[in-house]
């Protein structure tokens, strides 16, 4: 199996940023980034959420590399995989440095006129 990151340069930053923009996943990604391991049946106690609705929603975190998961017993239990978030977070530094860049250009091309 990949690591999380080579994932992320392999596929983008998209697959991240998907697995983000959901409030059920970043809940559950906010009750995993204390560093514990937990299973599904703990991550599903205290909400709503059906024991099923909460593994949906964990495959998606893990397709994107933000938890990984092993299986101990009959369980499986995720945890935290900070470093997609700064792969990301890394992008985003780029992006805004060319558009920086690029607004840069542009107000010198103004101002010499």
């Amino acid at each position: 199996m990949s690591k999380p990151g080579a994932r992320l340069r392999e596929r983008g930053p998209a697959p991240v940023f998907a697995a983000l923009g959901d409030r059920t996943r970043l809940r559950l990604l906010a009750r995993l980034s204390d560093g514990q391991a937990r299973s599904i049946s703990a991550l599903s106690s205290d909400t709503s959420l059906t024991r099923q609705a909460v593994t949906k929603h964990l495959h998606v975190l893990e397709e994107a590399g933000l938890v990984s998961s092993l299986r101990i017993g009959r369980e499986s239990r995720f945890t935290y995989q900070p470093e997609p978030i700064a792969e990301a977070r890394s992008y985003l530094d780029e992006v805004s440095a060319q558009w920086d860049d690029a607004l840069a250009r542009l107000r010198a091309l103004v101002e010499d006129d």
